[in-house]
Order: structure tokens, then sequence, then C-alpha cells
């Protein structure tokens, strides 16, 4: 039985979305990332291919808990973008995600609160266009089996809904296994009981 804690919301796709207010552009691009390299290529990217704008803030959640963010104003006045942005990420329920959001500037100031709705907004945009899925939590671990009870852990592996990702032969044969993270448990009871105990279980 899955258990909550065990996947967590995150971007479907990539997906841009533009608004308009009072003649200043918001250029929005949502983004699925796993890591902060990946969205500083993602941002330096973003300013490559819109460099003559005026501005490009942004934020971003990554991990289950969506512990890891940072917000960036980019030049706005603080905490008019950055922060609006990662707000609509969070608002969303999403983590590693990215969300750029490129101003070109119209003539006419908006002021903090104008600058904040706008961004949230667009950037809310494309999260919505992006779509969500569920990212599913796994564990990998090692299982050391005599020859005569492979076909028996195999199956074991198999009922409980778990992956092999490779084997080999070293006197015994060893597995490695992808499961879900709540299942880890149940699987170990399985496999001792379909082995007689005669598994070694390690994570890897």
């Amino acid at each position: 039985m899955d258990v909550p804690g065990d996947e967590y919301a995150v971007l479907a796709a990539r997906a841009e979305a533009a608004l308009s207010v009072r003649g200043s552009r918001f250029l929005a691009l949502a983004i699925p990332v796993r890591e902060r390299a990946g969205c500083e290529a993602e941002i330096a990217a973003r300013r490559t291919h819109l460099h003559d704008a005026t501005h490009h803030p942004f934020a971003y959640r990554l991990g289950e808990g969506g512990d890891v963010w940072r917000a960036v104003d980019d030049g706005e006045p603080a905490g008019s973008a950055g922060k609006p942005i990662l707000g609509a990420v969070a608002g969303a329920g999403l983590s590693d995600a990215l969300v750029v959001v490129t101003r070109y500037f119209g003539g006419t100031k908006l002021g903090v609160g104008g600058l904040a709705r706008a961004y949230r907004e667009a950037a809310a945009a494309a999260i919505v266009r992006g779509g969500r899925t569920v990212r599913v939590l796994s564990a990998v671990v090692e299982l050391a089996v005599v020859q005569e009870r492979v076909g028996s852990a195999m199956r074991a592996v198999t009922l409980a809904g778990g992956k092999i990702l490779s084997s080999r032969y070293d006197g015994e044969v060893l597995l490695a296994v992808e499961i879900r993270r709540s299942r880890l448990e149940g699987l170990r009871a399985s496999l001792l009981e379909a082995t007689r105990g005669e598994v070694r279980i390690s994570a890897r």
C-alpha cells in the first residue's frame, strides 16, 4: 500500500504564457527541472535568447518538499518579482519547477503592487499551461541471493511492483532492484519468505 509522502507534484512540461500590462510585456517560461545546475543553465539560455529585455526575474523550487528554492528580482524593486513568481509555483503545489518571467518595459511604471500582480499572473498562466504530473519516490537496493532462490526472489520483486535494474554473478546472484519507497518494507518481508531467509538486502 502506498503512503502519503511517497510522491509529489511536479511540472509536466515546458510552457509559455504572455501578459500585457499598460504597455509592458511579461513573457513567462515554466520549465521542469531537477537540480540547481539545470536551473542556472535554463536561466542563462533565456537571458541569451531574449537579450534585449529589461529584466529576467525567476524563481524555482526543488525536491520532494520544495525545501530548496530561490527567488530573484533581477533589478526590479525588492519583492516585486521573484517572490510573486515563487508564490505562483508554491501556490500550484509544485516542486522541481523553474519559472522565468521576462519583462519588456513599456514606458509606464506599474509600482511594486502592480509589478507583483503581473509577475505572479504571468507565472501562474505558464504553470497552468505546463500542467502537472506526479513524481514517485523510489529506492534502489541490492539483493544477494543464492542461485537456487533466484527465481523465487525475482517473482517476489515483480509481485511487489519492483523493477530489476541489473544482475551479475559473484558467488551469489546480485540483483539491483528499484522499488517504490513505500513498498520497500513489504518487499523485504516477501523476499525473506520467498527465499526462506537466503537473501541479503542492502541499500545501494
